[in-house]
């Protein structure tokens, strides 16, 4: 029986021990994504100035739910990524085998195609999850890009995490068989509206951009 690993209780020592994956820090490599012109509406900015407002002096008192439901459902929600081609999906589960070892679990989210179940996925977040705990938000969300790179068979996949009130974007590349580098974004405080707002367009961008059957 093959080995296999929870995206829950990944490592990164295990990330290690199945493919060569190292970081690398480059933040231009989110230029593209980050500078996407996306025309944000007053109406878009005006709900995301109204969303700071009313969870401001709690956001840090949420629990994982509380975070979810009350603050970052709406955002994902105003994104709006039910399309015809893909959606967005919660709590659903992707596995495969890479270089004899089995990575599975569930997604907290995940854009993806599929009608019942998702097929080709294209955009994770990682952990709705008030603060940093003991498992490593960073190793679970990578755990799933590589997944998806090999169910895609393709290079390059795209994802972010969120500690709390801040959010990180990540992006992953093959760049030789068995090889990976991945690199991660400045912080962006969702309680600051000017970069909720940059949140919000990165997002739009995955939807209109990145999102490619």
């Amino acid at each position: 029986m093959e080995k296999s690993y929870n995206f829950s209780t990944i490592k990164f020592s295990d990330l290690q021990e199945i493919v060569n994956i190292r970081p690398k820090r480059n933040l231009a490599k989110f230029e593209e994504w980050f500078s996407y012109p996306y025309p944000i509406s007053e109406s878009e900015i005006s709900f995301l100035d109204n969303l700071i407002e009313r969870h401001a002096l709690y956001l840090f008192s949420y629990q994982e739910e509380d975070l979810k439901m009350k603050f970052l459902s709406p955002i994902l929600n105003q994104v709006n990524f039910m399309t015809e081609n893909f959606h967005d999906w919660y709590d659903s589960s992707i596995s495969a085998i890479i270089n004899g070892v089995e990575l599975k679990g569930y997604t907290d989210f995940m854009v993806a195609t599929g009608i019942k179940t998702p097929k080709k996925p294209f955009f994770f977040i990682q952990e709705f999850k008030p603060t940093q705990a003991d498992k490593d938000v960073e190793d679970q969300l990578l755990a799933e890009m590589l997944v998806a790179i090999e169910k895609n068979k393709t290079t390059i996949m795209r994802g972010s995490y969120i500690i709390g009130r801040n959010w990180y974007f990540v992006i992953v590349e093959k760049i030789a068989e068995n090889s990976f580098e991945y690199f991660v974004s400045k912080q962006f405080d969702s309680l600051e509206l000017e970069s909720l707002k940059q949140i919000y367009i990165n997002l739009q961008a995955v939807k209109l951009n990145y999102c490619q059957d």
